[in-house]
């Protein structure tokens, strides 16, 4: 079943999630916190179109464009919010221009494959649900 829904996901979220979901908790923290310190950059310009997630108990922002057939993804957050970065930073790692076909197949709780829920609060993964939710959506609208 969980080989199932892997095959799922885009090649490059799928290494994501195999990586976090096949270590242990000590060394999930610390690949989130790379994944915190991979989230991009904004690029000038950008922080008019961001959309705000209000789920998320931080202030934190996205925006999915697409750009010759591909998916492009901005995100702002706080230094000082770790976990909404390393969302943030998995989100881009792993969809980054991917076709808008592949980023809507991608189950909005594909987290769990990545067994997240063993050092993430419940209300953090639903606001990671909720920046994938509002990604998806994002996407469907600049498919016109």
């Amino acid at each position: 079943m969980a080989e199932e829904r892997l095959a799922q996901l885009p090649p490059r979220l799928q290494n994501v999630v195999k990586a976090l979901g096949s270590v242990p908790k000590a060394l999930k923290t610390e690949m989130l916190l790379e994944f915190a310190r991979k989230m991009p950059p904004l690029p000038e310009g950008m922080k008019g179109k961001l959309e705000q997630v209000h789920e998320c108990t931080t202030p934190f922002f996205v925006h999915a464009e697409i750009k010759d057939r591909r998916v492009h993804l901005y995100f702002d957050a706080p230094q000082e919010a770790p976990t909404v970065r390393a969302f943030a930073g998995m989100l881009a790692e792993g969809l980054e221009g991917e076709s808008p076909e592949a980023v809507l197949s991608v189950p909005e709780d594909f987290y769990t494959l990545a067994r997240l829920e063993e050092i993430i609060t419940p209300l953090r993964l639903r606001g990671l649900q909720a920046v994938l939710m509002r990604i998806k959506r994002q996407v469907r609208e600049a498919q016109g």
